[in-house]
């Protein structure tokens, strides 16, 4: 008898699958709402990072967005109004080892929460931030937010606002943002995709998605959702890529000058060694911000995927690290020793 050749399976880690990230709770959004494919992305990341769920924390402020921590099988806050930074940062600095999210509206964080939010940047704390953008308050029925473009007619402004609006891109560097890219609630995958990376990043994450309130602002980022037309009005930024776009892929992004300039690729001199390699680690933003503020009103596709991302010490470690300088150059090394049997203290009678 021949002899029987045995195949063997090799065992690996179980790794975690979406479903172990979801919660029990119902998950209560209007129907339609783009926030069900963020919570989806979320959870698809969770997964291929492989991250035991009681070493997650998804802190959140106040706003439809805000209810993501309810669907989360992970430890949660459901913070106030605009503060959901500033209580990540604690979270993050107290147990540096667990995975902070934060969940934030553009009205949440870039109004009443703007503070926290440069600061959480300028600090490189390493928290997340899925900044979902909806350019309208929709939580509370319908007013224009720190986003809605100049002219755009809500409850708040019935004859259109007379405001410019923030752009985040532009916050998050003028704060020397570490990490920042842009995602549209529609694209699961490249969403997931763009939270991994997010979460692999050391320092402040800052994830703008474009998401879509189907009752107060429906159709806002149609221009570039919509499958007729998006691939000539976005360019999908990949680090060491080329600048392509377009349906036929013949189109690019060079340099003008000072400025960024689409073009078809063998047309007017053009040809595909003048289109830009996006380079998400250069030091220098300059580059960077020109990307992430690029318009279609100006001729130009919006830019999709990592914009930025570069190594720069982090808040908490450096904080670790003073605090064990510290100890080293004392003997006093509890709080009793160091504070209230020092020297410096006074009897009140």
């Amino acid at each position: 008898m021949e002899a029987t050749e045995i195949k063997t399976t090799e065992i690996k880690d179980q790794k975690y699958q979406p479903k172990d990230y979801k919660s029990e709770n119902a998950v209560r959004w209007c129907p339609g709402c783009g926030d069900y494919a963020i919570l989806n992305s979320l959870h698809k990341a969770m997964a291929e990072l492989n991250i035991e769920p009681h070493m997650i924390a998804v802190v959140s402020g106040i706003g439809c967005s805000s209810r993501l921590p309810y669907y989360m099988n992970t430890y949660g806050f459901h913070s106030i109004h605009g503060r959901a930074a500033a209580i990540a940062t604690g979270v993050k600095v107290a147990n540096p080892e667990l995975s902070v999210w934060v969940a934030t509206g553009d009205g949440d964080s870039l109004a009443i929460g703007g503070n926290h939010f440069i600061h959480a940047i300028r600090r490189n704390v390493d928290i997340n931030v899925l900044l979902f953008n909806n350019k309208i308050y929709g939580l509370t029925k319908g007013q224009y937010s720190p986003t809605s473009d100049r002219g755009f007619v809500s409850k708040s402004s019935p004859y259109g606002t007379v405001e410019d609006p923030f752009r985040p891109a532009e916050l998050a560097f003028g704060a020397r943002a570490t990490f920042f890219a842009r995602t549209i609630d529609v694209d699961i995958k490249r969403q997931s995709d763009v939270m991994v990376e997010a979460a692999r990043h050391q320092g402040t994450s800052v994830v703008e998605v474009l998401q879509n309130c189907v009752i107060f602002n429906d159709g806002i980022h149609d221009r570039i959702s919509d499958r007729n037309w998006k691939e000539d009005n976005t360019v999908i930024l990949s680090h060491g890529e080329k600048m392509i776009f377009g349906k036929e892929e013949n189109k690019g992004i060079v340099l003008d000058g000072w400025n960024l300039k689409a073009v078809t690729i063998g047309e007017d001199g053009y040809t595909l060694d003048n289109v830009l390699v996006h380079d998400a680690t250069a030091k220098d933003n300059t580059l960077h911000m020109k990307l992430a503020l690029m318009d279609i009103a100006d001729g130009l596709p919006v830019a999709l995927g990592v914009i930025r991302n570069v190594n720069e010490p982090t808040y908490e470690r450096e904080y670790e690290k003073q605090i064990e300088e510290v100890q080293k150059k004392t003997q006093k090394k509890s709080f009793t020793e160091f504070l209230l049997n020092s020297s410096n203290i006074w009897e009140v009678k």
